[in-house]
């Protein structure tokens, strides 16, 4: 376990936020101070840390002040130093008594030394400021550095809030993560510099700096209680809702729901090469299909579930054309999302005046490969799910062997299911969805509300001969026995349950063909 000697000046409150954290199970062993007034003391005596006062007499040189602080030091133990606000430049003598002695200063040096860095990055006008940890040396406000966190500096800043934002936003991460290092000995203090293990780049690095200016202000968020705000990549060039054009500027702007919506449908009809349409509800496909229209493909996709499609998202991966826009508009959709549309088109949709047309521009490769979720005190980072299955990577595992059609509608099954929330289901027929069972949490009820959306909310459409697609394995037989009762005749699933055999068996007894992927498509968000 790495213990630390604090020397503080004043608060303390990033020893104090080591403390707390405990980064690396590193433990505070001690706070020396040169202030027997300074708030300090309290703090470290409310966490039960052992501290020490060690002022500097009127006549007294350094070299006695420093001696006597050893004195008091001797007492514990301890194997890294950290400075915080404790304003006197150690001698080296004093530093080669003691081990590696860290301290944060608020800038990011070499910029703004001194004790007034945050009045001297407003004079300087600079637009980005922050903090950095280095390791202590004779020299005031250098030594290698360790680490460093940027922060944003606004116009309506003053020394104070930039001080705040410093302390919060940038000590109190860089200031622990260079102790966690420390504790998990991956530093190497040289006379060329720091050199920390594992500190390297690549998909996932070791630390990421995200800069993203707001777009816009939003009406409000996911409900009118909740302000919101959207923020843009200015570097991502892609296809994306954000930064596309709006082409009726009289209608209203997009809500926070609607954004996350058309990011959805978006993200769903990139998957296909051929003519594509899907309509989303909630981040959920109400349907989607391919044709050999786009026209086609929007209806085919409509037809799933128009009830639920009311005030839906369209998303079309194909220049919109006057047929197709006929189509959307005979009822009411919140948005729709094309890479172009055509004069004709645009005649029809801007007849609709709360419709909103958005541009995204051409589709093209998607340059992002990895999605994030936000959570407290973090986020999580993986890959984009770009896998989809080809013929050559079904596993047949019935008796009774898929026909060619049957192939070609689970891989069209597979690529929707992938945008469908878990537990998801979808039953299919050619390359249309004919119903969808979503974000339940008993596999066997997604079967079911498939099953039921189906039935009754399908137009023209039947689960009978259709195909379902599950995004993991069946636990039990029920969910086949289920599918069985609504016509379903081949399955695609990842396989791999360790019933997986009793599932197998309900399928032949029904005489469904069965393939296995091998991979299975969660999708939480």
């Amino acid at each position: 376990m790495l213990r630390i000697a604090g020397l503080a000046g004043n608060r303390g409150r990033n020893l104090m936020h080591i403390a707390d954290l405990a980064p690396g199970g590193a433990e505070v062993a001690v706070v020396l101070t040169d202030h027997e007034s300074a708030p300090v003391l309290s703090a470290a005596a409310d966490r039960g840390i052992p501290t020490e006062v060690v002022e500097r007499g009127d006549d007294e040189s350094r070299a006695d002040h420093e001696a006597r602080m050893r004195d008091h030091l001797d007492d514990y133990e301890f194997d890294l130093v950290c400075m915080d606000g404790y304003m006197r430049v150690l001698s080296g003598e004093m530093l080669g008594a003691l081990p590696t002695v860290l301290n944060v200063h608020p800038s990011l040096l070499p910029s703004f030394r001194g004790d007034d860095a945050h009045e001297q990055a407003l004079a300087a006008g600079v637009r980005t400021t922050g903090c950095t940890v280095h390791v202590a040396t004779e020299e005031l406000d250098a030594g290698p550095i360790v680490t460093q966190e940027a922060v944003p500096v606004y116009e309506d800043d003053d020394a104070a809030d930039l001080k705040r934002r410093v302390l919060h936003e940038a000590e109190f991460k860089a200031y622990p993560r260079a102790v966690k290092w420390f504790a998990e000995d991956r530093v190497t203090v040289t006379d060329d510099g720091v050199v920390v293990d594992g500190d390297e780049s690549g998909q996932f690095p070791a630390r990421r700096v995200v800069s993203d200016d707001r777009s816009r202000t939003l009406r409000y968020g996911e409900n009118p209680h909740q302000d919101a705000a959207l923020y843009a990549d200015a570097g991502d060039d892609g296809a994306s809702v954000v930064h596309a054009d709006q082409l009726n500027e009289g209608a209203k702007a997009l809500s926070y729901n609607n954004y996350n919506d058309a990011d959805a449908a978006l993200d769903l009809i990139r998957e296909f090469d051929e003519p594509a349409a899907a309509v989303i509800k909630h981040t959920n496909p109400a349907g989607c299909a391919t044709a050999d229209t786009l026209a086609q493909a929007y209806d085919d996709a409509l037809a799933t579930d128009a009830m639920s499609a009311f005030g839906g998202i369209v998303a079309l991966n194909r220049t919109c054309d006057a047929a197709t826009a006929e189509s959307i508009v005979e009822s009411f959709k919140e948005v729709v999302v094309a890479p172009g549309y055509t004069d004709g088109a645009l005649d029809v949709l801007t007849e609709k005046e709360d419709l909103r047309i958005l541009d995204v521009g051409e589709l093209g490769d998607r340059g992002d490969t990895l999605t994030e979720k936000p959570l407290t005190g973090g986020r999580l980072v993986q890959e984009r799910d770009d896998w989809v299955p080809t013929r050559d990577d079904l596993e047949i595992v019935t008796e009774r062997e898929p026909t060619a059609e049957e192939i070609e509608t689970m891989l069209f099954a597979w690529r929707t299911l992938k945008h469908v929330k878990s537990n998801a289901i979808l039953f299919a027929s050619g390359t249309e969805t004919v119903g969808i069972g979503m974000g339940q949490v008993s596999r066997v009820d997604a079967v079911r509300l498939a099953s039921m959306k189906a039935e009754e909310h399908a137009e023209g459409k039947s689960a009978e001969g259709a195909v379902m697609a599950s995004d993991a394995f069946f636990p039990f037989p029920d969910g086949v026995e289920e599918a069985a009762k609504s016509g379903i005749s081949a399955v695609i699933q990842p396989g791999g349950s360790v019933n997986d055999e009793d599932v197998i068996a309900a399928a032949d007894e029904h005489d469904m063909a069965m393939a296995f992927t091998g991979h299975r498509s969660f999708r939480h968000d």
